[in-house]
């Protein structure tokens, strides 16, 4: 398995950083704005968002939220084995709201169909925009495209991109997995 890292350490928290100013430029104050990262993954992803931001504001009245997409999926009938879905942590309604859905990846766009079928259990929002730490172009099955992008990536299918957070797996890091092509 060939590994290339497409951020890790300084560069990592400068992706966030600068993705944070963009919201910023955008949403001003967050009043009308809540933060909704998708779980598992998303969830980290939102989290350091909204302390970011958080930070640079000197607020702590940015809502944010997590939600479990699992039984929205239209793969969830397929896996082997009990399915199990993780708790929503969303305490307010977003009924009129911009909501910003936070992933790590985006890959198909099929979680994020997923999540926005979740969301309107919640209400409906006034306006829907997805930040993503990496962009997988060219691999869409469904039209949706990020306004938020950390980094963009053009990948073929059998790549895998994998993100580690230091609350997970004790380091911030992308990197990109790839078959060694074996030539005869």
């Amino acid at each position: 398995m060939q590994k290339r890292t497409l951020l890790d350490g300084k560069k990592f928290q400068i992706t966030i950083k600068r993705l944070c100013h963009q919201l910023i430029e955008n949403h001003t104050d967050f009043n009308n704005t809540v933060l909704i990262g998708i779980q598992p993954r998303g969830t980290y992803f939102a989290d350091r968002v909204h302390q970011e931001l958080s930070e640079i504001l000197k607020t702590t009245s940015i809502k944010k939220g997590h939600l479990d997409i699992t039984f929205f999926r239209d793969d969830f009938r397929r896996k082997d084995g009990l399915v199990t879905a993780s708790s929503n942590t969303i305490n307010f309604i977003i009924e009129g709201k911009q909501v910003i859905l936070i992933d790590d990846v985006l890959w198909t766009g099929r979680t994020i169909r997923s999540a926005m079928d979740a969301l309107l259990a919640y209400g409906r929002p006034e306006r829907v925009e997805l930040m993503v730490l990496i962009d997988r172009r060219f691999s869409r099955h469904l039209p949706i495209e990020p306004n938020y992008i950390g980094q963009q990536v053009d990948c073929v299918d059998s790549q895998k991109v994998k993100v580690s957070w230091k609350e997970q797996e004790g380091e911030d890091k992308v990197v990109l997995l790839s078959e060694p092509s074996i030539l005869k």
